[in-house]
């Protein structure tokens, strides 16, 4: 059976899942930089204490999306994979917060990563896969506002139990606050629930009968997965070549951001860079509901961005919403004010949104459908090389050019933007592919 449109409501329902898998990727954003911090770890080391999830990307999501090309099974290819992930994921969501250790915080943050990379890019190419072309847009800018409502709820929710009465200064022995450990008990909830709301409303669709007939002929192998992966690699279309200086800089200038901006608004705000603090524990607070802020203006600017992306072609609105988030990143280490930073924010928010619908919108068209998989999962290769990259090089200068100053991790977020939105505007469309908008290019 061939893809077909589907309706509004069943394209908010197959993308559903999407809420709890970005509500754990917004707990990890939130809160994993000051649990490190309440454990004890050194500014300079929370790059490197971040890696667990860029390389575990970078090993299971292309591999994991060549497999998915290739499994069969009575729920699907894609499917399976889903399932799997989110209940590895909802089980590392309840041990996190009770962390006693760094080892422990990291080992864990190790397998969560792994859970989410094992169903995000199936999850994308379930929808390149269901949706009929004129709607991919919607989908994957659907996917992008639950990303952004997601993680508004995520953000909040520390913030939220203390409005209902929780003690924001109640703590275990390691530090670790109460209303963490609840958020990370919603999550998990959230994140198995979600999952199986959407594979049970909008199943996948039974492959056709010669694609069966392929699969049938050459099945599924570790051997054979790694071999499509090399093939998919050496043929990668040369505009998904280019877009990789682009996802270089603004991937590189985001996690940088998530890092060291609870640390950066302490500075600004309160003047305390002692993460035991009371100060420290306010700042947590107040970044959650700016974090929460500029997702909840994500959620809106991607659904904007639906008629934007026809109309201009999804290179151009990306490229704005990138120099959009650029000037932000560059004004909050100069804002003293909480007022001023959630101005911030919605630069913040507009370029997130694009970031996780955009990028997307541009790759589908260039790619083969029975290989969208694999190229999902190559396409994260662009996500994650720039965090490592991040994390392997910051500890180098944090100290020696930086001079120890997170604000100054901001500075140089907001330069890589600015260069990431003029490197998207060098991306160059295949003349063989037809674009996703009727109106306007890629």
């Amino acid at each position: 059976m061939t893809s077909t449109r589907l309706s509004l409501v069943r394209l908010i329902e197959m993308n559903l899942g999407f809420l709890g898998l970005q509500f754990s990727f917004g707990l990890q954003q939130a809160n994993m930089a000051p649990i490190y911090g309440y454990l004890g770890a050194d500014e300079a080391s929370l790059p490197l204490l971040w890696l667990a999830g860029p390389v575990t990307g970078l090993l299971v999501q292309p591999l994991i999306g060549a497999m998915s090309d290739r499994t069969v099974t009575r729920i699907g290819r894609r499917t399976p994979y889903f399932l799997v992930g989110a209940v590895l994921c909802s089980l590392c969501l309840l041990a996190m917060p009770y962390s006693p250790t760094l080892w422990v915080a990291a080992s864990l943050l190790w397998v969560l990563d792994a859970a989410n990379n094992v169903t995000m890019e199936p999850y994308r190419a379930y929808v390149g896969d269901r949706l009929l072309p004129e709607q991919r847009a919607a989908g994957f800018l659907t996917q992008s506002a639950f990303t952004g409502l997601a993680q508004t709820l995520s953000y909040l929710s520390p913030s939220l139990l203390v409005w209902f009465g929780l003690n924001k200064d109640a703590v275990d022995a390691n530090g670790i606050p109460d209303i963490t450990r609840i958020a990370f008990v919603i999550g998990a909830i959230l994140s198995l629930t979600t999952i199986l709301w959407s594979v049970v409303r909008v199943p996948e669709l039974p492959l056709p009968v010669d694609e069966q007939a392929r699969l049938a002929a050459d099945p599924m192998t570790l051997r054979g997965a790694l071999r499509d992966l090399g093939t998919a690699m050496r043929d990668m279309p040369r505009p998904m070549r280019q877009l990789a200086l682009a996802m270089l800089c603004q991937w590189y200038a985001m996690f940088a951001y998530w890092q060291f901006i609870t640390f950066a608004v302490a500075r600004s705000l309160h003047g305390t860079s002692d993460a035991k603090s009371a100060a420290f524990r306010d700042t947590v607070l107040t970044v959650g509901q700016l974090g929460a802020f500029y997702n909840a203006i994500a959620f809106v600017a991607a659904l904007a961005l639906v008629p934007l992306a026809r109309r201009w072609g999804a290179k151009q609105a990306h490229a704005g919403c990138l120099l959009a988030s650029g000037i932000a990143m560059l004004a909050i280490p100069g804002i003293a004010q909480e007022a001023g930073l959630f101005v911030a924010m919605l630069g913040i928010g507009i370029g997130w949104a694009s970031m996780m619908g955009n990028p997307y919108i541009m790759l589908i068209d260039m790619i083969p459908p029975e290989r969208n998989g694999v190229y999902m999962g190559i396409f994260n290769m662009f996500i994650v090389i720039p965090m490592i990259v991040e994390s392997v090089t910051v500890p180098l200068f944090y100290h020696s050019l930086l001079n120890g100053e997170p604000r100054n991790i901001l500075y140089l977020a907001g330069m890589l933007m600015i260069l990431g939105a003029a490197a998207t505007l060098l991306v160059r469309r295949n003349g063989r592919h037809r674009t996703i908008s009727a109106r306007g290019p890629v």
